[in-house]
């Protein structure tokens, strides 16, 4: 049978974006075959570029988010910048945004506006807070909107609320970018027509606290900071062992219990026992069941406590920092690592986690110096290499 195409193969991306969010929405876009035009400033390009230099002398960030997309490094306060870009946008299918709020209506590159001229486009606007509301305005980096979303009182020890270690509000503001540029296209696919898509991340992040948003809204009360432990069920937590590694088991229900205290503990009557035979008594006596739990696993080397729970078919894993993340067993058994190029030569990068069987892999291109595609890109729009040249000695473009 024939290899399927990639989903957005034919798919054109016009991107003015920034940081995370935007660029990780139209990174996933690239990855499943859409060409990515990516509009950078002259003056240094997406500031993300600027963020460190550990990905050997590159951003780890931009790393992450800018694969096979086509850099073009445009001045857009100029209007001879901003009239490329309209030409780009005018062959585009998507259009994905996430300047500060209100620059992109000064541009005329807000989605209402781009929408009504052009009808089959689907834009994007990425904002923090949203287009209305008091606040509009407001500044919206990932740690800002972790605070107002309350993601960080909700993580971290009961002394201390500490933000997620990952940029989560950037994350679930790309995903439904992502998630809202695929729907849009679906019906664009039934109707002709493309239209505007908003996403804020303080809303994509709200929706992610579902779990304890609804806790507090019907049960009275949030959740409780527990650290690695789970407000509601005991045991589960992380434990140190024997050789300095720690492993985090996690009991169901009673019957698991029981198979714990006979098979792993080795203390089968506390399976009956009433301090600890029921969640809820579990729960009430959580330092004692820690205690319990942590005596023997303390005894015994990761592997060895590994070996054990899954023997009793207690559901458990490692507590891994980021190599030994890298170097995953299941990871590399499922082939998940790919190279891409860079201007520093290849780097490592693991394959989208959408995998579709039966078509082509995912097309995880380079990573792009600034403005390495601004001439084929002018070009590709009728510009030629005079005009090109005059926009890049004026500093236009670069």
């Amino acid at each position: 049978m024939d290899q399927l195409p990639l989903p957005l193969e034919g798919i054109t991306v016009v991107a003015v974006e920034q940081a995370v969010a935007a660029p990780f929405a139209t990174r996933q876009l690239a990855d499943l075959g859409a060409r990515v035009i990516k509009v950078e400033r002259v003056d240094g390009g997406d500031f993300a570029r600027g963020y460190d230099t550990a990905a050997r002398g590159l951003a780890s960030h931009f790393v992450w988010c800018n694969r096979g997309k086509e850099s073009v490094a445009l001045d857009l306060k100029d209007p001879r910048g901003l009239a490329v870009v309209r030409r780009l946008v005018a062959g585009a299918d998507v259009f994905v945004q996430n300047l500060a709020q209100g620059a992109a209506a000064r541009l005329g590159l807000d989605a209402a506006t781009l929408c009504a001229a052009h009808p089959r486009l689907v834009a994007v606007d990425i904002s923090g807070y949203g287009a209305g509301g008091p606040y509009a305005d407001k500044r919206a980096y990932d740690m800002l909107v972790q605070c107002e979303a309350g993601l960080v009182s909700v993580t971290g020890t009961p002394e201390q609320p500490v933000k997620a270690g990952i940029p989560a509000a950037d994350i679930a503001a790309g995903m439904y970018a992502f998630s809202g540029v695929l729907a849009a296209l679906v019906r664009r696919g039934a109707t002709g027509r493309g239209g505007p898509v908003e996403v804020s991340m303080l809303e994509a992040l709200a929706e992610w606290m579902g779990h304890p948003l609804h806790h507090a809204l019907h049960g009275g009360t949030a959740p409780e900071r527990t650290g690695l432990a789970h407000a509601v069920i005991a045991p589960y937590d992380a434990y140190p062992t024997a050789d300095g590694g720690r492993v985090l088991l996690s009991v169901q229900n009673d019957r698991e219990w029981r198979r714990l205290a006979e098979q792993v503990l080795q203390r089968p009557e506390l399976g009956e026992d009433p301090a600890f035979a029921t969640n809820a008594a579990r729960v009430a006596h959580r330092a004692r069941t820690d205690a319990l739990v942590g005596q023997t696993l303390g005894g015994l080397d990761a592997d060895e406590a590994v070996r054990r729970l899954e023997a009793a078919g207690i559901a458990c894993a490692r507590l891994r920092d980021v190599h030994e993340l890298a170097g995953h067993p299941q990871l590399a058994a499922r082939e998940r690592w790919r190279e891409v190029g860079s201007p520093v030569g290849p780097l490592r990068a693991l394959l989208p986690p959408v995998t579709l069987p039966g078509g082509e892999e995912p097309r995880m291109g380079d990573v792009p110096a600034l403005g390495e595609h601004t001439g084929a890109v002018l070009r590709a729009v009728g510009m030629t290499d005079d005009e090109i040249a005059a926009l890049r000695r004026d500093g236009v473009a670069a």
